[in-house]
């Protein structure tokens, strides 16, 4: 069985997007030139780790409009270039049924989505993460979500996209990892008790 796992960067008050979906405060569309060398470098070793990334529409959209010709942008860093390299290469599972085509190792999924990350779950193979507050919310309801991984960013938004859903019943949860990265952001990993 496969661990699936929600990561993304959030606010201290618990968004991942504020409204407008803007990205700003976080470092923009996913690690970049102003996070700090060492959180880039721990998303970028994340992705090179996992063995399928599922995304909900909007997330592939903003992932996939930079990170396919990061390395080929003039005074591209040695991290932002080996950041795309891994992402292209990385298997990627795009649940959307709004667009018809995805590219860069990745497959469209376009039928019932906790069906699908229930049966790619149950798969022998390396870790899966999963982005986007709709799908991750849908995949946590069903109780799908092995592991949550906040990287949170100290800044308040005020409101925008919650990391976390409303659920039926709690989750309890036991803290795996604290780390702390330059600029105050902190990173808290969280196993599903089970």
């Amino acid at each position: 069985m496969r661990k699936l796992t929600f990561a993304m960067n959030t606010s201290l008050d618990g968004y991942i997007a504020a409204p407008g979906d803007d990205l700003g405060w976080s470092g923009g569309d996913g690690p970049d030139s102003s996070s700090s060398d060492e959180l880039f470098q721990w998303w970028s070793d994340r992705v090179d780790a996992t063995g399928l990334a599922l995304y909900g529409r909007k997330l592939w959209e903003t992932m996939s409009s930079h990170w396919p010709t990061a390395d080929q942008q003039p005074g591209a860093a040695p991290a932002a270039i080996e950041y795309a390299g891994r992402w292209r290469d990385m298997p990627k599972v795009v649940f959307s049924s709004t667009i018809d085509k995805v590219d860069w190792n990745t497959r469209l999924v376009t039928g019932d989505a906790v069906a699908e990350i229930a049966r790619l779950r149950a798969e022998d193979g390396g870790p899966m993460d999963i982005g986007g507050a709709t799908l991750a919310g849908a995949a946590m309801r069903a109780g799908l979500v092995d592991e949550y991984a906040l990287v949170t960013v100290p800044v308040l938004v005020g409101g925008g996209t919650p990391f976390f859903t409303a659920l039926d019943s709690w989750v309890n949860l036991n803290l795996v990892e604290t780390r702390t990265f330059p600029g105050g952001v902190v990173l808290t990993r969280y196993e599903t008790r089970r």
